[in-house]
């Protein structure tokens, strides 16, 4: 059974995500800070005869999201789809917030989507086989001042995909993102969708392969 590792598992996208891929027979492994939230997602996902498993990760310790990945990898016998959906979406400014949190937020937005991809790498190269896939955002094409943060973070997600899909795809990964370019909420036919894109560029044919889609809600 293939696996599929979701990091930052939320309602919305990561949810959605999650269940488009074991709708093809993947085994889940959620993943999120919340235990508590993450468990009643994976029992929602169970309840579907699914095969789910929870682990806990604080996505702004790239050390600890890099152990998740080894750990998942090491106890499943390899992870074919790795798919980090972290983020946190604070409304401030540059000059309205302190510099603390300017830099968590950059830990959860981007460094542990570098760490989660770097692992993931590590052991799919030798394979020639997998997929990452990142959850981007429109503030990456258009940032705001209001919404610095996360533009940053979004921005560090696209570079990230362009900077290493040449590269990875000569080892037969495929890394990609998909731009959401706008907000959308959990439980809507839009989160059906972004899944659909997700899986879309999992199941391109290695000469078709694509580094992103963009989402118009």
């Amino acid at each position: 059974m293939k696996t599929f590792l979701s990091i930052g598992t939320g309602p919305g996208i990561g949810m959605g995500t999650a269940e488009r891929f074991a709708t093809e027979g993947f085994r889940l492994v959620l993943s999120a800070r919340d235990e508590q939230k993450t468990e009643a997602l994976a029992e929602g996902l169970r309840a579907k005869g699914h095969d789910v498993h929870r682990r806990s990760v604080d996505a702004s310790d790239a050390n600890g999201v890099a152990a998740l990945v080894a750990s998942v990898h090491d106890e499943f016998g390899g992870i074919d789809v790795i798919h980090y959906n972290a983020a946190n979406i604070r409304r401030a400014t540059l000059g309205d917030q302190p510099l603390e949190s300017f830099m968590s937020d950059l830990a959860v937005n981007i460094a542990g989507a570098m760490a989660a991809t770097r692992e993931a790498a590590r052991n799919m190269k030798p394979k020639k086989s997998g997929t990452i896939l990142l959850t981007g955002g429109g503030f990456a094409l258009s940032p705001h001042p209001e919404y610095i943060s996360i533009s940053v973070g979004k921005a560090g997600i696209r570079a990230l995909a362009q900077g290493l899909f040449d590269e990875y795809k000569q080892h037969g990964v495929h890394i990609a993102t998909v731009t959401v370019a706008g907000f959308v909420s959990p439980d809507t036919p839009q989160i059906s969708a972004i899944a659909d894109q997700f899986w879309q560029l999992h199941s391109q044919p290695i000469d078709a392969w694509s580094v992103e889609a963009i989402y118009q809600p």
